[in-house]
């Protein structure tokens, strides 16, 4: 329902119904941990404070909390835990002592033997003809049972890696799940990484088994990578065993195994118990300046977090699918393949974000019947900017919950989802990192959403914003921090032996807590708000300003298709500030749009930070994640040589880059008064 504006009080976007409330899991979690685990008593006339309440519990008594989490959820441990935080110290704690278990085991368990739900949909596979294929539970569980056994029978045993070169489709699911029974450790990258970054990242671990798919399709085009999966075979010497998954038809290649012949007899999987921290997979950051950090989670970390994430503040369970635009080269997709946890079904788009038009996620939220939809917030504004009509032009009436990640949810993005795709949706910002592979703040079934605003901190997340003192503040913008421990934090990085490039990571800004990078402000109402990056931050004359904060305003713009700003210290103690603009259409970058983009600023944000230069691009690089590249791009400007600034094989377009580094040697030869980009 929409709260009208009131002049005199600001009211919120959207507000949860109270039948909703009353049926949220997470009210019923609360309940049980009140009665059984010490939580305060739940307040339904008071939602905010209610939430408020159970967050302190959960953050001062983190055994209690999620000692009632594994007892809600049915965790089943084959070895019993002694305690459920033995050590609660950053970096280091220790989690459910003396406990084993096993991941896959939980998100197999709709399958088994007997359930009533085994012939339901686990999986829904969708390509870009837009059907959804269904994969049940049972056959997804026989599937994992007869590849775990091939793994065992190829020689690979708890903490060995497994690798998959592989897209948002059902096999990769299968792959990961077949690891994770036998207590090997996963890891991913998606097809369309090439060979240079996949090296980067799976050289480190070491694989001893390579999943490898010939191709993929997107776009309405097909992509043959069996050159890449050579170059891969022949700088991975770890490997014992490629298997061949051949989604666009090819042939083995000599000496790989079959997908079908390692899949298609079935069995009933068998789970080997392993100690709650033992790695369940690695996870890569952009590397964009260097190696990528090789980020280790367990699996008793993992299963906790995500029955946490998807069950309570994602209110997931059996009957919901969950649709999240993402590759297999993200944290989100580990996330959506949890969803399995909760006994909700996954939903495996493989395509382009936008073909055959614009509305193409719409479309597979409709046909797909999404309880839950995913994307990014470029996504939300890119339809904005095509003038796409969601819910005029598809049935979204199973879709609940819009959820948006990847970078903060403008303003605008906000009204145009509650305008656009349905007043009754709950529109979910969230934030987080592939570090934790969760969300740090976001959604909340049971609290208002206020537009921009996360609506609160998440459960079991101590988030706070602090300042250069360690000070916490409340309606100031501070550094992201988070002072307890979380399960899903790492238990380490790969090849980092003494923890030093961990500590360094996350601890050395203020021991003992965990400095995230993003700038954020904690509302007195409870809520959160991402301003950006704090290694990106707009600095002038002291005044701190997020480079998001910029994005939101400039790219209302119609003319602005996207933009990038940086921030350059020069030597003297001069600073520099341009905005790059790639325009949309046919727009021209001429002096009258130069000065529509400075008032906008000047505006809706600070005079301090009107951009000193606006200077037309081609187009904005990103990650291969899809983030914009703020740091090596200042860093080009800053004179570092490109094969410093960046590591191009984690970048989208590395001649976009090309680009940025001509601009700044014209810039270092010519003043700072005849730039004109």
């Amino acid at each position: 329902m929409y709260d009208a504006p009131n002049a005199a009080e600001p009211q919120p976007l959207w507000r949860p119904d109270p039948g909703r409330v009353a049926e949220a899991r997470l009210t019923r979690f609360h309940a049980f941990a009140a009665g059984r685990h010490g939580a305060p008593a739940p307040l339904p006339a008071d939602p905010a404070g209610d939430y408020a309440a159970l967050h302190h519990w959960s953050v001062t008594e983190l055994g209690a909390f999620w000692q009632a989490v594994a007892e809600w959820f049915d965790v089943r441990f084959a070895t019993p835990y002694s305690s459920v935080l033995t050590d609660p110290a950053l970096p280091g704690a220790r989690w459910f002592t003396g406990a084993t278990l096993n991941y896959a085991e939980h998100a197999l368990r709709a399958g088994e033997p007997g359930s009533p739900r085994a012939q339901e949909p686990a999986l829904l596979r969708v390509d870009e003809e837009h059907r959804p294929e269904a994969v049940t539970w049972s056959a997804l569980r026989a599937r994992v049972g007869s590849l775990a056994a091939a793994l065992r029978d190829m020689g690979v045993r708890p903490g060995d890696r497994v690798s998959g070169y592989l897209p948002n489709v059902p096999e990769a699911v299968v792959a990961l799940l077949a690891s994770a029974a036998v207590g090997a450790v996963w890891t991913s990258c998606a097809p369309d990484f090439g060979a240079r970054s996949v090296l980067d990242r799976f050289q480190q671990v070491e694989p001893v088994v390579l999943f490898a798919a010939d191709g993929y399709r997107y776009a309405g085009r097909a992509h043959d990578r069996t050159g890449a999966v050579a170059e891969l075979r022949a700088g991975l010497p770890s490997l014992r065993a490629v298997v061949h998954v051949p989604l666009l038809g090819t042939a083995a290649p000599r000496g790989a195994l079959e997908w079908d012949a390692l899949t298609a007899p079935g069995a009933e999987p068998e789970f080997t118990h392993v100690p709650f921290g033992h790695p369940l997979w690695v996870l890569y950051s952009s590397g964009t300046t260097g190696l990528p950090k090789a980020i280790v989670q367990s699996q008793g970390g993992i299963l906790l977090e995500h029955l946490k994430q998807l069950g309570l503040h994602c209110d997931l369970g059996p009957g919901d699918r969950m649709f999240w635009y993402t590759s297999t080269g993200w944290m989100m997709w580990n996330f959506l393949v949890s969803a399995l946890l909760t006994g909700a079904t996954a939903v495996l788009y493989d395509g382009s974000p936008g073909h055959p038009d614009t509305a193409a996620q719409w479309r597979v939220a409709e046909r797909s019947r999404a309880t839950l939809f995913g994307t990014s917030a470029a996504y939300v504004m890119a339809c904005a900017k095509a003038d796409v009509h969601p819910g005029r032009d598809f049935d979204l009436s199973a879709t609940r919950c819009v959820a948006t990640t990847g970078s903060p949810l403008p303003p605008d993005g906000f009204r145009w989802l509650h305008e656009e795709a349905g007043a009754g949706l709950w529109i979910a910002s969230v934030s987080g990192g592939t570090d934790v592979c969760s969300c740090f703040a976001g959604a909340v079934p049971t609290l208002p959403v206020w537009t921009g605003e996360l609506q609160a901190p998440c459960l079991g997340t101590d988030l706070r914003a602090f300042g250069p003192d360690g000070r916490s503040l409340v309606d100031e913008v501070g550094e992201l921090v988070v002072t307890t421990p979380m399960p899903s934090m790492p238990v380490g990085f790969w090849n980092d032996p003494d923890g030093s490039r961990y500590r360094e990571s996350y601890f050395s800004m203020f021991p003992g807590v965990w400095r995230h990078g993003d700038w954020t402000t904690v509302t007195s109402r409870g809520t959160v708000v991402i301003h950006g990056r704090s290694d990106s931050t707009l600095n002038r004359q002291g005044v701190r300003m997020g480079s998001a904060d910029i994005y939101e305003v400039v790219e209302r713009l119609p003319e602005i298709a996207e933009s990038l700003v940086i921030g350059v210290e020069e030597p003297g103690g001069g600073y520099w500030m341009p905005l790059f603009v790639r325009l949309a259409g046919d727009a021209v970058l001429d002096e009258a749009l130069r000065e529509r983009v400075r008032r906008t600023i000047r505006e809706a944000l600070s005079p301090r930070h009107v951009p000193d230069d606006i200077v037309e691009v081609p187009g904005v690089p990103h990650t291969l994640t899809g983030k914009r590249l703020e740091v090596p791009v200042k860093r080009l400007f800053q004179g570092v040589p490109l094969e410093r600034a960046a590591n191009t094989g984690s970048v989208d377009d590395p001649d976009l880059l090309r680009h940025f580094e001509r601009m700044a040697h014209e810039r270092a030869t010519v003043s700072d008064d005849d730039y004109s980009g």
